[in-house]
């Protein structure tokens, strides 16, 4: 008996996704909310706004059906909302992460370990 290949379509990747760690818990961060800017024109131009999943991921945030062109993006964490849920105090309300895509064929993902007093953020896979 051979071997049947089965041909399956593969689903293009979402270019842009983020995931935010709790570095106190050691847990993702759920419900931290998250805006997708683009640089057009010298201003800052919102493309999307989501919320981390119980996960602290959110998996697809580039918008569907908008072509990802090269350019400045910045992913703005609200993590002084997402404290404040938490009934916790934090130094930093914001933390804007900006980033710039020059090959468009790659997938972009902005992870942040995240604690009251203090953040870290780097590219991950």
């Amino acid at each position: 008996m051979g071997v049947m290949e089965h041909a399956v379509a593969e689903t293009p990747r979402n270019p842009i996704s983020v995931h935010v760690l709790n570095t106190q818990t050691g847990k993702p961060s759920q419900g931290v909310n998250v805006d997708l800017e683009q640089q057009q024109g010298g201003k800052w131009v919102r493309l999307a706004s989501k919320t981390t999943d119980v996960d602290g991921r959110i998996p697809a945030f580039y918008p569907d059906g908008k072509n990802f062109a090269a350019g400045e993006y910045r992913v703005t964490f609200h993590t002084g909302d997402y404290f404040h849920s938490q009934q916790k105090e934090t130094f930093f309300p914001d933390v804007p992460v900006n980033f710039r895509v020059t090959n468009t064929q790659e997938h972009y993902h902005i992870t942040l370990l995240l604690s009251q007093y203090g953040f870290s953020t780097y590219r991950g896979s």
